[in-house]
């Protein structure tokens, strides 16, 4: 079976740190599913999705993306890949619609190709209305909104989100749940990284547990919570892995 990603005992260690953040992690990714990369604060999955997207190298171990190793082939597989990062990443001083035709043009997409996605999917997510007013006067539901439509302009074949529906509202993480899974039907790969464990259970077709840079468990929200003693949610799973201790 072939994935979309692929990683093989990733490891990484940052100067000062008393204990690596990623220890020998290996996990696969089906395509076309929305996969859940789950752990407490200090898991490492910052750090994976930092080395998916080729943004630090890893210190050894693998990752590879379409068949490609990230390290070594990351401008092919920049053209396929949307990163929504956990921190929102516009100009607060341009409109949305400016923001995204500056993102555009990054990505050397024709001025048509700009306003004819900018205009479907700001339609999608609720933001036709808010094209031309500023950034900085969006509430934090329509700025995540807006993060996650910068990262499909390209149409990239994998999304990476990493906490999409961190501090918004219940209308503004519906719909960014259900654009996620209009997504996953159109045929594109999604990583999810999220604290919100009703979230994955909802939305993910697979979920992986990761904690002190490894991987503790991977499967189905059902399955691993139907061969999980005790566990009734994918949050008794989570806990049953990695404890009640507090992880500030």
């Amino acid at each position: 079976m072939s994935f979309a990603i692929y990683v093989e005992k990733l490891c990484k260690s940052y100067p000062g740190a008393s204990v690596p953040a990623l220890d020998g992690l290996s996990l696969s990714v089906p395509y076309s599913e929305i996969f859940g990369l789950l752990g407490p604060n200090g898991a490492g999955k910052t750090t994976t999705i930092k080395i998916l997207c080729g943004l630090i190298p890893a210190d050894s171990g693998t990752a590879t993306l379409f068949g490609l190793n990230a390290q070594q082939n990351m401008p092919a597989i920049k053209g396929k890949l949307g990163l929504v990062p956990q921190h929102i990443a516009l100009y607060p001083a341009l409109t949305g619609l400016e923001n995204l035709r500056y993102l555009g043009r990054l990505y050397n997409l024709s001025e048509t190709q700009i306003r004819q996605r900018s205009k479907n999917l700001m339609e999608r997510l609720g933001l036709e209305a808010h094209a031309d007013k500023r950034v900085s006067r969006y509430s934090g539901g329509m700025k995540r909104r807006l993060n996650i439509i910068a990262s499909l302009l390209h149409e990239p074949e994998l999304l990476i989100l990493d906490e999409p529906t961190a501090s918004v509202d219940v209308h503004s993480r519906a719909l960014i749940l259900s654009f996620l899974e209009e997504c996953r039907s159109q045929g594109k790969t999604i990583v999810y990284t999220s604290h919100q464990m009703e979230e994955a259970e909802q939305i993910c077709d697979t979920v992986c547990i990761v904690d002190e840079g490894k991987m503790v468990a991977q499967g189905s929200p059902q399955e691993l919570i139907s061969t999980t003693s005790g566990c009734r949610r994918l949050e008794d799973v989570f806990l049953y892995h990695t404890g009640h201790s507090l992880r500030d």
